[in-house]
């Protein structure tokens, strides 16, 4: 999978930036000389001066894609002049490879259909296009042609979520699971105390352990694939409503065809526009799988700082790398940071998806008016996940270190061992040797050879704790 926003980008989240669109309005109703966009984003800036957060810049990368592919388009079904068609596709291109991500400052928080944001890649292009051709290129006329923003906007989100998800999150799910499943290959016969409760249970295998943590992963990774198809269905070609009001009939397919050759990927129109623009349901649904994602990682990561917890009076069975001092006043303490700085993360993701739930329902008739809101959790959602996951990766799991001699010793004090022997003496029985062995701090087999008549041979086989894993 490719595409020209693999350019300049990686996974960071550039769209969590300090900039803020607050320094780059004017009070006037036109955009200052040196601007590429015009009137329509001086106003939206003027108007918006909400949080000082641009929609992220996966998502204007992505609008235009679109807009080179929807010039393509309009040139082959449309009657769009082709001169103005190849610089409105060359413009696009650049703002599509990260070029002119400062002339996106309008706030995330402006009218809900995304209008602003759409015209102000409109203007954006516009400008660039004309500067190259020598003669007039409209926004609207030229760069919106077929268009709306009602299906412009949701287009732009599923293809920056298609795009996030493909070349960023499922990549970075699947190197943690192969990193993960490398330490269970490795500890597959390390033995150590199971829990249930947080209290001392069963014994298990960290192989076993961690074979769990991979189910979770395969699942997530699984959903995310599942959906794909679903999320790489377009808006475009609905125009206002979904009736496809000043759009050729042929305009959707050849724009897809367009998108595909830029992205490597597949995409499609939508089989009813009516759905696609006045709902936001398969966003929704992809924030759900985000946040089941960010529940198993929550649970990893918790589990992580249980068993690194010590050094000498926490569970100690695992150590992680010793990456920063952790405490400003206590020397020598370390913390578990990464799996701390991943729980937030999900947190942060669970909260993004009760955002987009209720931005999701707020579809009044044929339109949806909490795109703009969409987009951002979503794609934050993305890459936070992406980074987080990435860390979580390379600076936990790869270089995460069991320490046997600790698990060996716990479990040879573990009472619950005689679980085994519940067939031969019975619960009561056993109940009293587990009693006995934890009182006196003595090893289960001590206890059962005074208690019971099974030869000592015996009970080294039935207490076995590998045996019973």
């Amino acid at each position: 999978m490719h595409s020209p926003v693999d350019k300049n980008a990686d996974s960071s989240p550039e769209h969590l930036s300090s900039q803020s669109p607050l320094s780059k309005a004017t009070p006037c109703d036109s955009a200052a000389p040196e601007t590429l966009y015009k009137e329509q984003t001086a106003l939206a800036l003027d108007n918006f001066k909400i949080s000082g957060t641009p929609m992220p810049s996966e998502f204007i990368h992505a609008l235009a894609l679109l807009k080179a592919s929807a010039a393509n388009a309009n040139a082959e079904v449309a009657g769009l002049d082709s001169e103005i068609a190849i610089d409105i596709q060359r413009a696009a291109m650049e703002v599509a490879q990260g070029d002119h991500d400062n002339e996106f400052m309008v706030d995330v928080y402006q009218t809900g259909s995304g209008t602003s944001t759409n015209m102000n890649a409109n203007e954006v292009i516009a400008t660039l296009a004309e500067r190259k051709l020598g003669r007039q290129v409209h926004p609207n006329d030229h760069v919106n042609m077929g268009q709306s923003s009602n299906d412009v906007i949701p287009s732009a989100i599923h293809l920056s979520a298609t795009l996030a998800l493909s070349q960023h999150l499922i990549p970075a799910l699947q190197s943690l699971k192969s990193a993960i499943d490398a330490k269970s290959i490795l500890y597959r016969d390390t033995v150590k105390t199971g829990r249930t409760h947080l209290m001392d249970a069963m014994p298990i295998t960290l192989g076993q352990e961690l074979s769990g943590w991979s189910k979770q992963i395969q699942q997530s990774i699984s959903r995310l694939i599942e959906v794909l198809p679903r999320i790489s269905t377009l808006a475009l070609g609905g125009t206002a409503v979904g009736t496809g009001i000043n759009t050729h009939p042929d305009f959707a397919a050849t724009a897809c065809r367009h998108l595909n050759q830029l992205t490597g990927l597949r995409f499609m129109p939508a089989d009813n526009y009516f759905a696609a623009i006045s709902s936001q349901d398969t966003a929704v649904e992809v924030s759900g799988h985000l946040n089941t994602l960010a529940v198993s990682l929550m649970k990893i990561c918790n589990d992580l700082r249980w068993m690194n917890s010590g050094p000498l009076t926490g569970l100690g069975e695992i150590a992680l790398d010793k990456l920063q001092a952790g405490s400003s006043i206590m020397p020598g303490k370390v913390n578990p940071v990464i799996p701390e700085a991943l729980a937030m993360v999900c947190a942060q993701v669970m909260g993004y998806h009760q955002s987009i739930t209720i931005a999701g329902q707020s579809g009044n008739f044929q339109l949806n008016t909490m795109l703009p809101l969409v987009g951002y959790n979503l794609l934050t959602s993305i890459s936070i996940l992406s980074n987080g996951i990435n860390a979580l990766t390379h600076k936990a799991i790869v270089t995460m270190r069991a320490k046997s001699d600790r698990m060996a010793e716990s479990i040879s004090m573990n009472p619950i061992l005689v679980t085994a022997l519940n067939s031969r003496v019975g619960y009561e029985k056993g109940a009293l040797i587990a009693k006995a062995a934890y009182e006196e701090k003595r090893p289960v087999i001590d206890i059962a050879i005074q208690m019971t008549d099974i030869p000592r041979e015996e009970l080294e086989k039935l207490l076995d704790p590998k045996s019973m894993t």
